[in-house]
């Protein structure tokens, strides 16, 4: 009987697993070309009972952590080496390895989605606590993958000796992060119903607070 339980529950993992082959690449085109349908989606998907979740894209936290794993994928395709796991100095020897330096990633790109929630949640006016912040989190979560994908594939493609893969590296990371500005521009003006300058400084004071926090993880696990 357990052995069958076994069996079964590999079925279960082994089509799980294949299926984000055909749902990756769906959510990250959605997400790019209809960001605020997407948020829209992980907003409606949260009403739903937690076997009808997300039935037809990957969940916002799973997509995130997929598109890290990609960027990191195509760092490791192109011969180069983490430079957190390569250090041994200080915290960054406690990151000895690919796992370890996917998951120090995943909770700084995650920081963005988190304190985007936030400024949502107190410039509505709501008391911050862990119903308030699941919705607007989740929805963060698309856009973030999208910004988090098109980063790490920049850099690695910035840090080539080849001077048209070091540009088209360079145009990758400035298209995603004027991406990134204006999907959350007009997300806060549309869901606070306000104008484009007060939206901008919302935005700013995110990324300012989100950062802040990668600069400090950048100097305690590199230094």
């Amino acid at each position: 009987m357990d052995f069958m339980k076994w069996i079964n529950s590999l079925d279960e993992l082994l089509y799980e697993v294949m299926s984000w082959l055909l749902f990756f690449p769906l959510t990250l085109w959605r997400s790019i070309v209809h960001p605020f349908a997407m948020m829209d989606y992980a907003d409606d998907q949260l009403a739903l009972p937690d076997d009808e979740q997300y039935g037809a894209a990957l969940s916002p936290p799973l997509f995130l952590a997929i598109a890290l794993l990609m960027a990191h994928a195509v760092s490791l395709a192109l011969g180069q080496v983490d430079a957190i796991v390569a250090d041994r100095h200080g915290l960054a020897g406690l990151v000895n390895d690919d796992a370890s330096a996917l998951v120090l990633r995943l909770v700084v790109f995650a920081s963005f989605s988190l304190f985007t929630a936030t400024r949502m949640v107190r410039r509505r006016g709501l008391p911050i606590d862990r119903n308030a912040l699941r919705a607007p989190f989740y929805a963060q979560c698309y856009p973030t993958g999208v910004f988090a994908l098109g980063i790490g594939i920049g850099i690695s493609l910035a840090r080539t000796t080849m001077p048209t893969t070091y540009m088209g590296g360079i145009g990758l990371v400035v298209a995603s992060i004027v991406y990134y500005v204006i999907v959350e521009t007009r997300w806060f003006a549309i869901k606070l119903e306000t104008g484009y300058i007060s939206a901008i400084g919302a935005v700013a004071i995110t990324l300012f607070e989100a950062f802040t926090l990668f600069l400090i993880v950048g100097f305690l696990f590199t230094r």
